[in-house]
């Protein structure tokens, strides 16, 4: 964990330095005023976790919430971002999936948002709670990039490049960072900053940039030619593809759409792309809002998501083998939720611009 946060913090450095500003936890800006507590607890969910294959898992969590609480459960799915950070920070739901930046983003807005639970890494520990940045290009284009017996991201210059959201943790602050700390280490590039990567354009360092709203979305971009090269990450993507040659979140890795895959990739299958990057990135949050939710509800909940029973649930945590789609699965049988606080997302939150 000391290497991953040690990686991440020195991209928000670069961050820092390229002008963006932080905000400590605590500050508020348009905090929700204390509501009554409502008989119906709402969650909201990120575009990545809105798709018809996933409303199972997303039931199924429900159940747990609604067995912990006695409330009835009602599901917000959304298509953008900033619906999901919006809903929670102004209390328009009471809990939602987000990640690590889209929680940072909500809790500058309302400091009554707090992480509730994240997902364990392979140890079962939040020393390993990880999931992975990935920059793609389509297969056979991957020469480009090698460099000795690794790869390099140079050529991504002036190239077609698809990111996820600016709100996306894996799919822009991460990347943006990342590509501002190599290249501006550059003379040609020592003034770049993440602002210059939202535009393409003759004089842009990407001559065209795309968003694809989701991390699906960027995947496509990239598999349909709209964007050379696309950020996005492992878990969002991992449903629809499988390695086929490589090891897994390694530069170098081919990865396939299934046959059967559902949309948006149920027009790419068979198509294969090739990572030439993989950052590390906090696990996500599962965030609630305390002034819409009771302290006792809050503690219930806490309780159940990281009991046994939760843990143990094949549709909540789907066995490695499972062929199902599914949020959180086993790939060790260790993985599980974690209570979590603020100050686990500190890394992230020095990449912010809020």
């Amino acid at each position: 964990m000391k290497k991953i946060l040690t990686l991440i913090i020195s991209l928000s450095l670069v961050a820092v330095a390229a002008g963006c500003g932080t905000k400590a936890a605590g500050d508020s800006k348009g905090a929700a005023a204390p509501v009554k507590t409502k008989d119906t607890i709402t969650i909201a969910w990120y575009p990545n976790e809105s798709g018809a294959e996933l409303k199972d898992a997303r039931e199924e969590i429900g159940k747990a919430v609604a067995a912990a609480t006695g409330k009835k459960v009602e599901h917000k799915t959304t298509t953008d971002y900033i619906i999901a950070i919006e809903a929670i920070a102004s209390g328009g739901a009471d809990l939602a999936y987000m990640g690590p930046q889209g929680y940072v983003e909500a809790n500058a807005k309302n400091n009554k948002v707090q992480p509730l639970v994240v997902p364990s890494g392979e140890s079962g520990t939040l020393e390993d709670a990880v999931y992975y940045s990935w920059l793609g290009v389509r297969k056979g284009d991957e020469a480009a990039y090698k460099n000795g017996n690794g790869f390099a991201i140079d050529k991504i210059a002036g190239k077609k490049f698809s990111f996820v959201s600016n709100s996306s943790t894996s799919g822009f602050k991460v990347p943006s960072a990342g590509i501002v700390n190599y290249f501006s280490k550059q003379d040609q590039y020592k003034k770049l900053t993440v602002d210059d990567l939202l535009q393409g354009g003759k004089d842009k360092f990407f001559s065209e940039v795309l968003f694809g709203g989701t991390h699906q979305g960027a995947a496509v971009n990239l598999l349909t030619g709209k964007a050379d090269v696309a950020a996005f990450c492992d878990t969002c993507v991992a449903n629809y593809v499988e390695v086929s040659s490589g090891t897994a979140n390694t530069p170098g890795a081919v990865y396939k759409v299934k046959q059967g895959a559902a949309e948006p990739f149920n027009t790419q299958v068979g198509k294969e792309f090739s990572l030439i990057s993989v950052t590390p990135v906090l696990n996500s949050p599962l965030a609630i809002n305390t002034s819409t939710v009771s302290a006792d509800d809050v503690k219930k909940l806490k309780d159940a998501l990281t009991s046994d029973a939760v843990t143990k649930n094949p549709k909540i945590f789907l066995p490695k083998d499972s062929k199902d789609a599914g949020v959180f699965k086993q790939k060790s049988g260790k993985e599980k939720f974690l209570p979590v606080d603020d100050a686990f997302f500190g890394p992230v939150r020095m990449l912010s611009n809020n």
